[in-house]
């Protein structure tokens, strides 16, 4: 019970500890993630299909290995709950994804769409961005919030809820090693088959979490909480990840917007075109979906 209401506290502290921005950069464990799988990648010599899929799988475990090792560390360190709390903070991304959001949504109210476009694509999305009209800008911009709000605050807040800093610090770094090397590329396709199969079955249960708690934020919030669940409950597995498409539809239905990825998929296709005011709501949202995850996770009872 002890550990318990440690991590509690400790999440806690991590959220408020978010609110001051990310570490300097030589410090920030994800991107000592980021220089280990990019410098894992240039090492790569496999050709075969077969053969680049062990290179992938064993790089990938060798820094799974690591970062769950100095998660363990960090978990030794003296200070008890509020050490931890500090070094759970630059394992969230909840300050730095509302904050892209919200420069989107400026570029966009003024009228600036290249300069949407631009930060949409610097911030947000990998997808070339330099077509897309403004109602897309704005749809993919939601999306984009509503999957980076599970994969990137609420998956690594329940992971360490389950099993500490070190199964938060390996879900980390497997949700870094998908996003640089989880793409069906010729470079990648085979290499980074581990890295995309981590992830997804390391988000099955954050990604369902935040749609759930979504819905139930969109009735809270009087957004439409009966269309969210409608629409999660059938536009869910329209989207190529397994994962994403649960809080991108749940989105989608309390927005009551259409979210349309170009020869991809449509989320609630009887929805209007999304427009820049629809930002903010999501926005909101996305702070009401949260605050209902970290509730569940404070009250969650779990054997230590």
């Amino acid at each position: 019970m002890r550990r318990s209401a440690g991590r509690r506290r400790a999440l806690l502290l991590a959220l408020a500890a978010d609110a001051l921005g990310e570490p300097p950069a030589r410090v920030h464990p994800v991107v000592w993630m980021g220089h280990y799988l990019g410098g894992a990648r240039e090492g790569w010599r496999a050709t075969s299909p077969g053969a680049q899929r062990w290179e992938g799988g064993l790089t990938w475990a060798l820094g799974a290995g690591l970062a769950a090792g100095g998660g363990r560390l960090a978990r030794a360190l003296p200070g008890g709950w509020p050490v931890q709390g500090v070094l759970l903070k630059p394992l969230l991304a909840r300050r730095a994804l509302f904050g892209a959001v919200g420069e989107v949504h400026a570029a966009l109210s003024a009228g600036d769409l290249p300069e949407a476009r631009r930060l949409l694509a610097w911030h947000l999305v990998s997808r070339d961005t330099g077509e897309l009209n403004a109602a897309e800008v704005a749809g993919a911009c939601i999306e984009s919030l509503a999957e980076n709000l599970s994969d990137s605050v609420v998956a690594p807040l329940l992971w360490f809820r389950v099993g500490g800093l070190p199964l938060a610090a390996l879900y980390r770094y497997a949700n870094t090693a998908d996003a640089m090397w989880g793409y069906r590329t010729p470079a990648l396709e085979d290499a980074g088959k581990v890295a995309a199969r981590a992830d997804d079955a390391l988000n099955l249960a954050p990604a369902r979490l935040t749609a759930l708690c979504a819905v139930g934020a969109a009735c809270l919030a009087g957004l439409g909480g009966p269309g969210a669940w409608r629409t999660w409950r059938r536009d869910r597995r329209k989207t190529g990840s397994p994962n994403a498409g649960h809080p991108m539809s749940a989105f989608a239905g309390a927005l009551g917007v259409r979210l349309d990825k170009r020869g991809v998929y449509v989320l609630n296709a009887g929805g209007r075109a999304a427009e820049a005011a629809d930002i903010p709501r999501a926005l909101r949202l996305a702070r009401l979906t949260l605050g209902l995850a970290v509730l569940s996770l404070l009250v969650g009872r779990r054997r230590d």
